[in-house]
Protein backbone atom coordinates (compact mmCIF):
# COMPACT_ATOMS: atom_id res chain seq x y z
CA UNK A 1 0.00 0.00 0.00
CA UNK A 2 1.35 3.53 -0.81
CA UNK A 3 1.58 5.98 1.89
CA UNK A 4 1.25 9.39 0.45
CA UNK A 5 1.44 11.23 -2.77
CA UNK A 6 5.05 12.10 -2.35
CA UNK A 7 6.38 8.56 -1.10
CA UNK A 8 4.74 7.14 -4.56
CA UNK A 9 3.68 9.04 -7.65
CA UNK A 10 1.90 6.38 -10.19
CA UNK A 11 3.71 5.92 -13.34
CA UNK A 12 2.23 5.52 -16.68
CA UNK A 13 1.36 2.02 -16.68
CA UNK A 14 -0.28 2.76 -13.25
CA UNK A 15 -2.42 5.39 -14.31
CA UNK A 16 -4.02 3.43 -17.52
CA UNK A 17 -4.69 0.48 -15.06
CA UNK A 18 -6.34 2.98 -12.82
CA UNK A 19 -8.18 4.18 -15.47
CA UNK A 20 -9.49 0.68 -16.37
CA UNK A 21 -10.15 0.06 -13.17
CA UNK A 22 -11.76 1.18 -10.21
CA UNK A 23 -10.04 1.57 -6.98
CA UNK A 24 -10.19 2.29 -3.76
CA UNK A 25 -8.50 6.40 -2.17
CA UNK A 26 -8.05 7.65 0.96
CA UNK A 27 -7.83 10.87 2.34
CA UNK A 28 -7.07 11.92 6.07
CA UNK A 29 -7.41 15.82 7.88
CA UNK A 30 -5.42 16.24 10.96
CA UNK A 31 -7.26 19.30 12.50
CA UNK A 32 -7.51 21.34 15.59
CA UNK A 33 -10.50 19.24 17.04
CA UNK A 34 -10.94 15.94 15.09
CA UNK A 35 -8.88 13.65 12.92
CA UNK A 36 -11.02 12.08 9.80
CA UNK A 37 -10.29 9.80 7.25
CA UNK A 38 -12.78 9.12 4.48
CA UNK A 39 -12.00 5.80 1.70
CA UNK A 40 -13.32 6.41 -1.15
CA UNK A 41 -14.23 4.03 -4.40
CA UNK A 42 -13.06 6.23 -7.53
CA UNK A 43 -15.30 5.55 -10.37
CA UNK A 44 -12.99 5.83 -12.99
CA UNK A 45 -15.33 5.96 -16.20
CA UNK A 46 -17.96 8.63 -14.31
CA UNK A 47 -15.67 10.26 -13.04
CA UNK A 48 -17.13 9.82 -9.52
CA UNK A 49 -16.41 8.92 -5.97
CA UNK A 50 -18.38 6.90 -3.59
CA UNK A 51 -17.72 7.38 0.32
CA UNK A 52 -17.22 3.72 1.66
CA UNK A 53 -15.98 3.89 4.91
CA UNK A 54 -14.87 6.73 7.15
CA UNK A 55 -13.33 7.10 10.93
CA UNK A 56 -12.94 10.50 12.85
CA UNK A 57 -11.48 10.49 16.43
CA UNK A 58 -11.56 13.81 18.74
CA UNK A 59 -7.79 14.03 19.65
CA UNK A 60 -7.77 17.69 20.48
CA UNK A 61 -4.43 18.84 18.83
CA UNK A 62 -5.42 22.31 19.47
CA UNK A 63 -5.41 21.82 23.02
CA UNK A 64 -1.83 23.58 22.92
CA UNK A 65 0.31 24.28 25.87
CA UNK A 66 -1.03 28.11 27.45
CA UNK A 67 2.33 28.93 27.44
CA UNK A 68 4.59 28.42 24.48
CA UNK A 69 1.80 26.70 22.32
CA UNK A 70 3.67 23.91 21.59
CA UNK A 71 1.51 20.77 20.89
CA UNK A 72 1.13 18.67 24.23
CA UNK A 73 2.76 15.36 23.94
CA UNK A 74 -0.50 13.81 25.53
CA UNK A 75 -2.15 15.37 22.24
CA UNK A 76 0.67 14.17 19.76
CA UNK A 77 0.46 10.42 21.43
CA UNK A 78 -3.93 10.95 20.92
CA UNK A 79 -2.74 11.91 17.09
CA UNK A 80 -0.52 8.99 16.67
CA UNK A 81 -2.80 6.44 17.95
CA UNK A 82 -5.66 7.88 16.03
CA UNK A 83 -3.37 7.66 12.79
CA UNK A 84 -1.96 4.43 13.31
CA UNK A 85 -5.77 3.12 13.06
CA UNK A 86 -6.91 5.14 10.05
CA UNK A 87 -3.78 3.21 8.16
CA UNK A 88 -4.80 -0.06 9.14
CA UNK A 89 -8.10 0.17 8.20
CA UNK A 90 -7.21 2.18 4.81
CA UNK A 91 -5.32 -1.21 4.10
CA UNK A 92 -8.04 -3.29 5.17
CA UNK A 93 -9.66 -1.64 2.53
CA UNK A 94 -6.76 -2.28 0.34
CA UNK A 95 -6.57 1.72 -0.90
CA UNK A 96 -4.37 2.58 -3.72
CA UNK A 97 -3.09 5.74 -1.32
CA UNK A 98 -3.79 7.92 1.22
CA UNK A 99 -3.43 11.67 1.06
CA UNK A 100 -3.06 12.98 4.21
CA UNK A 101 -3.05 17.20 4.95
CA UNK A 102 -2.58 18.70 8.23
CA UNK A 103 -4.30 22.47 8.81
CA UNK A 104 -4.66 24.76 11.96
CA UNK A 105 -3.26 23.03 14.64
CA UNK A 106 -0.23 21.80 13.06
CA UNK A 107 0.20 25.21 10.97
CA UNK A 108 0.38 27.23 14.26
CA UNK A 109 2.69 24.73 16.38
CA UNK A 110 6.19 25.91 16.97
CA UNK A 111 6.90 22.09 16.84
CA UNK A 112 3.95 21.42 13.94
CA UNK A 113 6.71 20.98 11.61
CA UNK A 114 9.21 18.41 13.82
CA UNK A 115 5.77 16.22 14.70
CA UNK A 116 4.94 16.00 11.04
CA UNK A 117 8.35 14.58 10.72
CA UNK A 118 7.82 11.75 14.09
CA UNK A 119 4.31 11.19 12.25
CA UNK A 120 6.31 9.87 8.85
CA UNK A 121 8.78 8.19 11.14
CA UNK A 122 6.52 6.06 13.42
CA UNK A 123 3.45 5.88 11.44
CA UNK A 124 4.76 5.97 7.77
CA UNK A 125 2.61 8.46 6.80
CA UNK A 126 3.77 11.69 5.11
CA UNK A 127 1.75 14.52 5.62
CA UNK A 128 1.28 17.60 3.62
CA UNK A 129 0.79 21.20 5.74
CA UNK A 130 -1.70 23.09 3.92
CA UNK A 131 -2.59 26.98 4.32
CA UNK A 132 -5.43 28.68 5.26
CA UNK A 133 -6.62 29.70 1.49
CA UNK A 134 -5.44 25.89 0.05
CA UNK A 135 -7.50 24.14 2.57
CA UNK A 136 -10.35 26.76 1.99
CA UNK A 137 -9.67 25.35 -2.03
CA UNK A 138 -10.22 21.80 -1.12
CA UNK A 139 -13.21 22.47 0.77
CA UNK A 140 -14.63 24.16 -1.95
CA UNK A 141 -13.72 21.13 -3.98
CA UNK A 142 -15.24 18.91 -2.03
CA UNK A 143 -18.50 20.37 -2.15
CA UNK A 144 -18.30 21.39 -5.93
CA UNK A 145 -18.21 17.09 -6.07
CA UNK A 146 -22.21 17.02 -4.83
CA UNK A 147 -23.64 20.01 -4.32
CA UNK A 148 -26.22 21.58 -7.05
CA UNK A 149 -24.87 25.39 -7.15
CA UNK A 150 -28.14 26.09 -8.97
CA UNK A 151 -26.69 28.55 -10.99
CA UNK A 152 -25.97 31.27 -9.00
CA UNK A 153 -22.62 31.89 -6.73
CA UNK A 154 -22.76 30.21 -3.44
CA UNK A 155 -21.26 31.24 0.15
CA UNK A 156 -19.14 28.05 1.85
CA UNK A 157 -18.93 28.34 5.26
CA UNK A 158 -16.71 25.71 7.26
CA UNK A 159 -16.29 26.20 11.00
CA UNK A 160 -13.42 23.87 12.23
CA UNK A 161 -11.69 23.85 15.72
CA UNK A 162 -8.73 26.33 14.95
CA UNK A 163 -10.38 27.91 11.80
CA UNK A 164 -12.94 29.35 9.98
CA UNK A 165 -13.23 29.17 6.02
CA UNK A 166 -15.50 31.25 4.31
CA UNK A 167 -15.76 30.94 0.42
CA UNK A 168 -17.74 32.60 -2.26
CA UNK A 169 -17.76 30.00 -5.88
CA UNK A 170 -19.60 29.44 -8.29
CA UNK A 171 -19.47 26.20 -10.76
CA UNK A 172 -16.79 28.02 -12.41
CA UNK A 173 -14.13 28.71 -9.67
CA UNK A 174 -13.87 30.04 -6.19
CA UNK A 175 -14.10 33.78 -6.29
CA UNK A 176 -13.09 34.85 -2.97
CA UNK A 177 -11.11 32.19 -0.18
CA UNK A 178 -10.33 33.49 3.41
CA UNK A 179 -9.69 31.29 6.49
CA UNK A 180 -9.80 33.20 9.85
CA UNK A 181 -8.70 32.26 13.53
CA UNK A 182 -11.59 31.91 14.75
CA UNK A 183 -12.23 27.98 15.44
CA UNK A 184 -14.58 26.50 17.59
CA UNK A 185 -11.53 25.27 20.16
CA UNK A 186 -9.98 27.84 20.13
CA UNK A 187 -12.34 29.96 21.04
CA UNK A 188 -13.31 27.78 23.91
CA UNK A 189 -9.80 27.59 25.47
CA UNK A 190 -9.76 31.53 25.00
CA UNK A 191 -13.17 33.20 26.34
CA UNK A 192 -15.29 30.11 27.66
CA UNK A 193 -14.04 29.71 31.61
CA UNK A 194 -17.92 29.51 33.16
CA UNK A 195 -20.05 26.17 32.45
CA UNK A 196 -22.60 27.62 31.96
CA UNK A 197 -21.31 30.36 29.65
CA UNK A 198 -21.84 33.68 31.43
CA UNK A 199 -24.10 36.25 29.60
CA UNK A 200 -20.32 38.57 29.97
CA UNK A 201 -18.03 36.02 28.31
CA UNK A 202 -21.04 35.37 25.53
CA UNK A 203 -21.12 38.32 24.79
CA UNK A 204 -17.34 39.25 24.46
CA UNK A 205 -16.67 35.94 22.33
CA UNK A 206 -19.69 37.41 20.14
CA UNK A 207 -18.07 40.85 19.73
CA UNK A 208 -14.88 39.67 19.01
CA UNK A 209 -15.75 36.93 16.28
CA UNK A 210 -17.67 39.61 14.42
CA UNK A 211 -14.54 41.68 14.90
CA UNK A 212 -12.41 38.74 12.98
CA UNK A 213 -15.02 38.45 10.44
CA UNK A 214 -15.24 41.77 9.65
CA UNK A 215 -12.38 41.91 6.63
CA UNK A 216 -12.58 38.47 5.03
CA UNK A 217 -16.53 39.27 4.71
CA UNK A 218 -16.49 42.77 3.71
CA UNK A 219 -13.70 41.48 0.95
CA UNK A 220 -16.02 38.83 0.46
CA UNK A 221 -18.81 41.38 -0.27
CA UNK A 222 -16.23 43.27 -3.06
CA UNK A 223 -16.22 40.13 -5.26
CA UNK A 224 -20.40 40.30 -6.22
CA UNK A 225 -22.08 41.88 -8.53
CA UNK A 226 -24.75 44.82 -7.65
CA UNK A 227 -27.99 42.95 -6.87
CA UNK A 228 -26.29 39.24 -7.39
CA UNK A 229 -28.18 36.79 -5.02
CA UNK A 230 -26.03 34.14 -3.52
CA UNK A 231 -26.84 31.01 -1.78
CA UNK A 232 -25.34 29.15 1.36
CA UNK A 233 -23.52 26.10 2.02
CA UNK A 234 -22.54 24.83 5.43
CA UNK A 235 -19.99 21.87 5.69
CA UNK A 236 -18.27 20.10 8.55
CA UNK A 237 -18.94 18.74 12.27
CA UNK A 238 -20.16 22.22 14.52
CA UNK A 239 -22.34 22.55 11.48
CA UNK A 240 -24.23 19.67 10.93
CA UNK A 241 -24.13 18.74 14.44
CA UNK A 242 -26.30 22.16 14.91
CA UNK A 243 -28.56 21.42 11.96
CA UNK A 244 -28.64 17.71 13.53
CA UNK A 245 -30.30 19.06 16.99
CA UNK A 246 -32.63 21.17 14.64
CA UNK A 247 -33.56 18.55 12.78
CA UNK A 248 -34.09 16.10 15.82
CA UNK A 249 -35.87 19.33 17.73
CA UNK A 250 -38.74 19.72 14.83
CA UNK A 251 -39.47 16.19 13.76
CA UNK A 252 -37.77 13.51 16.77
CA UNK A 253 -35.62 11.44 14.33
CA UNK A 254 -32.10 12.37 13.03
CA UNK A 255 -32.31 13.39 9.04
CA UNK A 256 -31.26 11.05 6.73
CA UNK A 257 -29.05 12.35 4.69
CA UNK A 258 -28.25 15.16 6.54
CA UNK A 259 -27.47 16.72 3.29
CA UNK A 260 -29.65 19.61 1.99
CA UNK A 261 -30.92 19.94 5.05
CA UNK A 262 -31.85 24.01 5.68
CA UNK A 263 -31.05 25.30 9.13
CA UNK A 264 -32.36 28.72 9.17
CA UNK A 265 -31.07 31.67 11.63
CA UNK A 266 -33.87 32.28 13.30
CA UNK A 267 -33.69 28.48 14.99
CA UNK A 268 -30.18 29.20 15.08
CA UNK A 269 -30.25 31.90 17.14
CA UNK A 270 -32.54 30.36 19.46
CA UNK A 271 -30.74 27.48 19.64
CA UNK A 272 -27.62 29.45 20.64
CA UNK A 273 -29.48 30.97 23.35
CA UNK A 274 -30.43 27.85 24.44
CA UNK A 275 -26.82 26.19 24.34
CA UNK A 276 -25.02 28.83 26.23
CA UNK A 277 -27.64 28.36 29.05
CA UNK A 278 -26.94 24.87 29.65
CA UNK A 279 -23.78 23.28 31.29
CA UNK A 280 -21.78 21.09 29.53
CA UNK A 281 -23.13 17.57 31.16
CA UNK A 282 -27.16 19.09 30.15
CA UNK A 283 -25.69 20.29 26.50
CA UNK A 284 -24.07 16.63 26.04
CA UNK A 285 -27.76 14.88 26.58
CA UNK A 286 -29.33 16.92 23.97
CA UNK A 287 -30.35 14.84 21.04
CA UNK A 288 -28.11 14.77 18.26
CA UNK A 289 -25.09 16.17 20.03
CA UNK A 290 -21.61 14.29 20.11
CA UNK A 291 -20.90 14.00 23.37
CA UNK A 292 -17.38 15.52 23.01
CA UNK A 293 -18.39 18.55 20.88
CA UNK A 294 -20.71 19.53 23.57
CA UNK A 295 -17.89 21.67 25.17
CA UNK A 296 -16.73 23.85 22.30
CA UNK A 297 -20.25 23.96 20.22
CA UNK A 298 -21.74 27.42 22.19
CA UNK A 299 -18.31 29.10 20.11
CA UNK A 300 -18.84 27.20 16.92
CA UNK A 301 -22.73 28.13 16.77
CA UNK A 302 -21.68 31.67 17.33
CA UNK A 303 -19.05 32.34 14.93
CA UNK A 304 -22.31 30.03 12.19
CA UNK A 305 -24.28 33.08 13.69
CA UNK A 306 -22.58 35.77 13.21
CA UNK A 307 -21.09 34.80 9.67
CA UNK A 308 -24.67 34.63 8.73
CA UNK A 309 -26.03 38.09 9.97
CA UNK A 310 -23.16 39.84 8.69
CA UNK A 311 -23.43 37.63 4.80
CA UNK A 312 -27.38 38.73 5.53
CA UNK A 313 -28.46 34.93 5.06
CA UNK A 314 -31.52 33.93 6.07
CA UNK A 315 -30.62 29.94 5.92
CA UNK A 316 -27.89 27.78 5.16
CA UNK A 317 -27.88 23.91 3.43
CA UNK A 318 -26.01 21.36 4.57
CA UNK A 319 -23.40 19.56 2.69
CA UNK A 320 -22.16 16.50 4.31
CA UNK A 321 -18.66 16.66 1.98
CA UNK A 322 -15.49 19.30 2.87
CA UNK A 323 -11.49 19.21 2.77
CA UNK A 324 -11.28 15.16 3.07
CA UNK A 325 -13.33 14.91 -0.12
CA UNK A 326 -12.15 17.82 -1.45
CA UNK A 327 -8.35 16.43 -1.19
CA UNK A 328 -9.50 13.58 -3.24
CA UNK A 329 -11.48 15.60 -5.73
CA UNK A 330 -7.99 17.48 -6.03
CA UNK A 331 -6.15 14.14 -6.44
CA UNK A 332 -8.21 13.34 -9.09
CA UNK A 333 -8.61 16.67 -11.50
CA UNK A 334 -4.18 16.77 -10.43
CA UNK A 335 -4.10 13.11 -12.51
CA UNK A 336 -6.15 14.29 -15.53
CA UNK A 337 -9.29 11.71 -13.62
CA UNK A 338 -11.15 14.83 -14.30
CA UNK A 339 -10.89 17.02 -16.83
CA UNK A 340 -13.27 19.60 -16.71
CA UNK A 341 -14.54 21.38 -13.10
CA UNK A 342 -17.41 22.79 -14.80
CA UNK A 343 -18.61 19.58 -16.49
CA UNK A 344 -17.68 17.67 -13.62
CA UNK A 345 -20.30 19.93 -11.18
CA UNK A 346 -22.82 20.70 -13.86
CA UNK A 347 -23.30 16.68 -14.47
CA UNK A 348 -23.47 15.87 -10.73
CA UNK A 349 -26.84 14.73 -10.24
CA UNK A 350 -26.22 12.79 -13.72
CA UNK A 351 -23.52 10.90 -12.80
CA UNK A 352 -24.87 9.78 -9.44
CA UNK A 353 -27.73 8.29 -10.61
CA UNK A 354 -26.29 6.83 -13.20
CA UNK A 355 -23.57 5.73 -10.67
CA UNK A 356 -26.76 3.86 -8.48
CA UNK A 357 -28.24 2.76 -11.62
CA UNK A 358 -24.88 0.51 -12.03
CA UNK A 359 -24.70 -0.52 -8.66
CA UNK A 360 -27.97 -2.25 -8.62
CA UNK A 361 -27.47 -3.45 -12.05
CA UNK A 362 -30.26 -1.82 -14.10
CA UNK A 363 -30.64 -2.77 -17.45
CA UNK A 364 -29.07 0.61 -18.68
CA UNK A 365 -30.41 0.74 -22.84
CA UNK A 366 -33.68 -0.54 -21.29
CA UNK A 367 -33.42 1.96 -18.48
CA UNK A 368 -32.82 5.06 -20.51
CA UNK A 369 -35.17 4.25 -23.34
CA UNK A 370 -37.73 4.33 -20.84
CA UNK A 371 -36.66 7.72 -19.07
CA UNK A 372 -36.64 9.00 -22.94
CA UNK A 373 -40.24 8.14 -23.34
CA UNK A 374 -41.47 9.67 -20.20
CA UNK A 375 -39.53 12.62 -20.53
CA UNK A 376 -40.84 13.04 -24.44
CA UNK A 377 -44.75 12.53 -22.91
CA UNK A 378 -43.32 15.31 -20.27
CA UNK A 379 -42.46 17.57 -22.83
CA UNK A 380 -45.48 16.81 -24.84
CA UNK A 381 -48.29 17.09 -22.27
CA UNK A 382 -46.32 19.94 -20.79
CA UNK A 383 -49.06 23.17 -21.15
CA UNK A 384 -52.11 20.69 -22.12
CA UNK A 385 -52.01 18.11 -18.58
CA UNK A 386 -49.82 19.70 -16.87
CA UNK A 387 -47.59 22.48 -15.93
CA UNK A 388 -43.98 21.37 -14.29
CA UNK A 389 -40.91 22.48 -15.05
CA UNK A 390 -37.14 21.76 -15.75
CA UNK A 391 -36.64 20.86 -12.42
CA UNK A 392 -39.48 17.78 -12.22
CA UNK A 393 -38.33 16.92 -15.30
CA UNK A 394 -35.41 15.87 -14.32
CA UNK A 395 -37.07 13.79 -11.15
CA UNK A 396 -39.02 11.95 -14.05
CA UNK A 397 -35.75 11.48 -15.78
CA UNK A 398 -34.02 9.95 -12.66
CA UNK A 399 -37.10 8.13 -11.57
CA UNK A 400 -37.41 6.62 -15.17
CA UNK A 401 -33.75 5.31 -15.03
CA UNK A 402 -33.88 3.86 -11.32
CA UNK A 403 -37.90 2.28 -11.58
CA UNK A 404 -36.24 -0.72 -12.17
CA UNK A 405 -33.60 -0.91 -9.43
CA UNK A 406 -35.68 -2.81 -7.05
CA UNK A 407 -35.19 -6.30 -9.17
CA UNK A 408 -31.78 -5.96 -7.31
CA UNK A 409 -33.43 -7.35 -4.39
CA UNK A 410 -36.33 -9.55 -5.91
CA UNK A 411 -38.94 -9.06 -8.15
CA UNK A 412 -41.60 -9.77 -6.43
CA UNK A 413 -43.31 -6.19 -5.48
CA UNK A 414 -39.54 -4.62 -6.84
CA UNK A 415 -41.20 -1.14 -7.44
CA UNK A 416 -41.21 -1.36 -3.55
CA UNK A 417 -37.68 -2.24 -3.33
CA UNK A 418 -36.53 0.22 -5.81
CA UNK A 419 -38.89 2.94 -3.25
CA UNK A 420 -35.99 1.71 -0.16
CA UNK A 421 -33.30 1.44 -2.36
CA UNK A 422 -33.17 5.30 -4.19
CA UNK A 423 -34.41 6.39 -0.67
CA UNK A 424 -31.41 5.05 0.72
CA UNK A 425 -28.38 5.35 -1.91
CA UNK A 426 -26.19 8.04 -2.31
CA UNK A 427 -27.95 10.49 -4.68
CA UNK A 428 -25.08 13.52 -5.00
CA UNK A 429 -26.50 16.72 -5.68
CA UNK A 430 -30.17 16.01 -4.51
CA UNK A 431 -31.76 17.50 -1.62
CA UNK A 432 -33.50 15.03 0.81
CA UNK A 433 -37.13 16.06 -0.28
CA UNK A 434 -36.17 15.06 -4.00
CA UNK A 435 -34.29 12.05 -3.08
CA UNK A 436 -38.20 11.24 -1.31
CA UNK A 437 -39.95 12.48 -4.66
CA UNK A 438 -37.85 10.15 -7.31
CA UNK A 439 -38.10 7.39 -4.99
CA UNK A 440 -41.84 7.33 -4.65
CA UNK A 441 -42.48 8.37 -8.66
CA UNK A 442 -40.44 5.06 -9.47
CA UNK A 443 -42.15 3.35 -6.33
CA UNK A 444 -45.55 3.53 -8.32
CA UNK A 445 -44.27 3.19 -11.87
CA UNK A 446 -46.65 -0.56 -11.67
CA UNK A 447 -49.43 -2.10 -9.62
CA UNK A 448 -51.41 0.46 -6.83
CA UNK A 449 -51.52 4.04 -7.41
CA UNK A 450 -50.36 6.21 -4.99
CA UNK A 451 -52.63 5.88 -1.48
CA UNK A 452 -52.93 8.16 1.49
CA UNK A 453 -52.22 4.90 3.45
CA UNK A 454 -48.72 4.52 1.72
CA UNK A 455 -46.53 5.49 4.60
CA UNK A 456 -44.11 7.20 2.25
CA UNK A 457 -46.58 9.18 0.15
CA UNK A 458 -48.44 10.16 2.61
CA UNK A 459 -45.40 11.53 4.68
CA UNK A 460 -44.37 14.05 1.77
CA UNK A 461 -44.78 17.55 2.72
CA UNK A 462 -47.68 19.29 1.01
CA UNK A 463 -50.17 18.31 -1.60
CA UNK A 464 -48.35 19.58 -4.29
CA UNK A 465 -45.86 17.17 -3.85
CA UNK A 466 -48.44 14.21 -3.77
CA UNK A 467 -50.16 15.78 -7.01
CA UNK A 468 -46.48 15.68 -8.54
CA UNK A 469 -46.01 11.97 -7.63
CA UNK A 470 -49.55 10.98 -9.02
CA UNK A 471 -49.07 12.78 -12.22
CA UNK A 472 -45.24 12.21 -12.69
CA UNK A 473 -45.79 8.46 -11.84
CA UNK A 474 -48.96 7.96 -13.89
CA UNK A 475 -46.57 9.53 -17.01
CA UNK A 476 -43.72 6.87 -16.22
CA UNK A 477 -46.40 3.96 -16.26
CA UNK A 478 -47.16 4.88 -19.95
CA UNK A 479 -43.02 5.53 -20.62
CA UNK A 480 -42.68 1.32 -19.10
CA UNK A 481 -45.78 -0.03 -21.50
CA UNK A 482 -44.26 1.73 -24.24
CA UNK A 483 -41.10 -0.65 -23.56
CA UNK A 484 -42.54 -4.14 -22.87
CA UNK A 485 -40.09 -6.67 -24.17
CA UNK A 486 -37.14 -4.41 -23.11
CA UNK A 487 -36.16 -4.68 -26.65
CA UNK A 488 -36.87 -1.35 -28.21
CA UNK A 489 -39.53 -2.06 -30.24
CA UNK A 490 -41.13 1.16 -30.26
CA UNK A 491 -38.77 4.03 -32.08
CA UNK A 492 -40.63 6.97 -31.04
CA UNK A 493 -44.20 8.46 -29.40
CA UNK A 494 -46.50 11.22 -31.14
CA UNK A 495 -48.95 12.60 -28.55
CA UNK A 496 -52.05 14.33 -29.53
CA UNK A 497 -54.41 15.88 -27.10
CA UNK A 498 -57.98 17.32 -28.11
CA UNK A 499 -59.28 19.38 -25.25
CA UNK A 500 -62.95 19.81 -26.30
CA UNK A 501 -63.19 15.86 -26.01
CA UNK A 502 -60.53 15.18 -23.54
CA UNK A 503 -59.16 13.05 -25.57
CA UNK A 504 -55.13 11.78 -26.08
CA UNK A 505 -54.25 9.85 -28.99
CA UNK A 506 -50.69 7.95 -28.75
CA UNK A 507 -49.31 7.37 -32.15
CA UNK A 508 -46.55 4.53 -31.89
CA UNK A 509 -44.14 4.53 -34.47
CA UNK A 510 -42.00 0.90 -34.47
CA UNK A 511 -38.50 0.33 -34.64
CA UNK A 512 -39.38 -2.45 -37.61
CA UNK A 513 -42.31 -1.63 -40.11
CA UNK A 514 -43.54 -5.43 -40.21
CA UNK A 515 -43.59 -5.64 -36.02
CA UNK A 516 -47.64 -5.36 -35.06
CA UNK A 517 -46.58 -4.02 -31.31
CA UNK A 518 -49.23 -6.20 -30.01
CA UNK A 519 -47.30 -6.86 -26.47
CA UNK A 520 -46.46 -2.80 -26.52
CA UNK A 521 -50.43 -1.74 -27.03
CA UNK A 522 -51.76 -4.54 -24.94
CA UNK A 523 -49.63 -3.60 -22.05
CA UNK A 524 -50.48 0.41 -22.54
CA UNK A 525 -54.34 -0.28 -23.04
CA UNK A 526 -53.34 -1.58 -19.21
CA UNK A 527 -50.96 0.84 -18.09
CA UNK A 528 -53.43 3.74 -19.42
CA UNK A 529 -56.22 3.47 -16.61
CA UNK A 530 -54.01 5.10 -13.93
CA UNK A 531 -53.04 7.70 -15.97
CA UNK A 532 -56.66 8.47 -17.37
CA UNK A 533 -57.65 8.71 -13.89
CA UNK A 534 -55.43 11.35 -12.81
CA UNK A 535 -55.48 13.62 -15.87
CA UNK A 536 -59.15 13.30 -16.94
CA UNK A 537 -58.76 12.27 -20.47
CA UNK A 538 -59.46 9.27 -22.93
CA UNK A 539 -56.51 7.78 -23.94
CA UNK A 540 -56.11 5.70 -27.66
CA UNK A 541 -53.29 4.17 -28.61
CA UNK A 542 -52.83 3.23 -32.51
CA UNK A 543 -50.09 1.97 -34.32
CA UNK A 544 -48.56 4.27 -37.11
CA UNK A 545 -45.67 4.33 -39.74
CA UNK A 546 -43.16 7.17 -41.09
Amino acid sequence: MVDSVAQSKLDASNLSSDRAEDFNLAAIDIGTNSIHMVIARIHCALPALTIIAKEKDTVRLGDRDPKTKRLTPEAMQRALGSLRRCKDLAKAFEVKQIVAVATSAMREAPNGAEFLQQIEAEVGLQVNLISGPEEARRIYLGVLSCMDFQNKPQVVIDIGGGSTEIILADIYQPRFLSSTKVGAVRLTQDFVTTDPVSREQLGYLQAYVRGMLERPIDDLRAQLQPSEQVGAIGTSGTIKTLATIDAMEKTGSEPNPLQGYQLTLQALEKLLNRLASLSYEERSQIPGMDAKRSEIIVAGAVVLCEAMKRLELDSITICERALREGAIVDWMIARGFIEDRLCYQGEVRKRSVLKIARKYQVKMEYSERVANFALSLFNQLKGHLHDWGEDERELLWAAGMLHNSGLYISHSSHHKHSYYLIRNAELLGFTELEIELIANISRYHRKSKPKKKHESYNNLPSKEERILVNQLSAILRLAVGLDRRQTGTIQRVQCDFRPNSRKLKLYIFPTDPNDPCELELWNLDYKKVAFEEEFGVKTIAQLKLD
